[in-house]
């Protein structure tokens, strides 16, 4: 909210999200109310390359960005005089894709003579929680997503440290290897995981803990522990259950995920456990995460299905942050592939 003589204006921000294979747009109000939340996803349009292809990706976004727009804007039923911001994701991602939302942004902003605010993508995930949960420092985040698993601290709002990041192979990454290996289709993790829940046997695979004290993760050994138990199978004349290696693969992943997350809220005195990413929609992950943050007392929060994948509204979230605090970014920002989420 922003002073307006003796009252409270609200604080209307668009925002735009489109660093990978989504294009969306939204208008939050206050950084807690979702307005309005257009998603046209493509991933019908890269599954038949088993994966995000980044030309066509930015390709798509340009199509469709305006469309976007225009039913954000319809559907939250205020005119654009009354918005108080542009928000967009400035990186990590596609760095095709990430243009085209900042191209966008930067017209709006421009001619609408609006503040532009450039947003990090996984605070956008952290603080889509946010939208439906009140939240309470300090806080660990488990982020979960297609190119991310890191563990996140924050002291207060709006600070993050990253204590624990994938070394290798990040979780979505993994799941969609795997999936391929089973001739599962993209994207990986849904199969996976309906798979996994529906499986009465596990195939034995390894965890990997590293270092004792470590909060870091790595997957590709695990990637490529069920690469050769497949292949050693086929050796000896047989095929392994594709639902017995998913269960298998899974419980490897979650055991070491949810482990690590509840030593690190444990370390770090937090009053709340995160959950944050694509994959936080994976049904596994969120039982035994849940089960585990009751055992040690520490509630777990997580977003709903809907804001867990790519979307604006959890980028409007984030940009609150920044227009609480004046922080506004110039017309001349440029993407960044590779942001950091502690300098942002």
């Amino acid at each position: 909210m922003k002073a307006n003589g003796g009252g409270l204006q609200p604080c209307y921000i668009l925002a735009l999200e489109t660093s990978c294979d989504e294009t969306s747009a939204a208008i939050v109000r206050d950084g807690l109310e979702v307005l309005s939340n257009r998603i046209s996803s493509q991933i019908e349009i890269h599954r038949r390359f088993g994966g995000v292809v980044p030309e066509v990706a930015s390709r798509k976004h340009v199509e469709t960005i305006t469309v976007m727009l225009e039913e954000a804007v319809r559907e939250a039923g205020i005119p654009l005089s009354a918005l108080s911001a542009v928000a967009v994701t400035q990186g990590p991602g596609l760095v095709g894709s990430l243009l085209v939302g900042l191209a966008s942004a930067k017209a709006l902003a421009f001619s609408l003579g609006l503040p532009l605010i450039g947003v990090h993508h996984i605070a956008g995930h952290i603080y889509a929680n946010g939208l439906v949960h009140r939240l309470e420092y300090p806080l660990v985040s488990l982020v979960v997503s297609g190119g991310h698993t890191e563990l996140v601290y924050s002291r207060g709002e709006g600070r993050f440290e990253i204590i624990g990041q994938t070394r290798d192979d990040a979780v979505g990454e993994a799941y969609d290897k795997v999936a391929r290996a089973l001739g599962m289709p993209y994207p990986g993790g849904p199969h996976i995981d309906r798979m996994a829940g529906e499986a009465a046997e596990a195939t034995q695979l390894p965890r990997a803990w590293l270092e004792p004290e470590s909060y870091d993760f790595s997957f590709s050994g695990l990637k490529s522990a069920v690469l050769a138990a497949l292949n050693q199978a086929r050796m000896r004349g047989r095929e392994l259950d594709p639902a017995h290696v998913a269960r298998g693969f899974q419980e490897s992943v979650i055991d070491v995920l949810v482990e690590k997350a509840i030593r690190a809220a444990q370390a770090y005195g937090a009053k709340q456990l995160l959950l944050a990413g694509g994959v936080a929609a994976n049904r596994g992950l969120r039982e035994r995460l849940a089960a585990r943050c009751a055992e040690i007392g520490v509630p777990l929060l997580a977003p709903p299905l809907s804001l867990c994948t790519d979307n604006a509204a959890m980028i409007g979230a984030a940009a609150y942050l920044k227009w609480k605090r004046g922080e506004f970014s110039p017309l001349d920002i440029k993407a960044e592939p590779l942001m950091k989420l502690e300098a942002w």
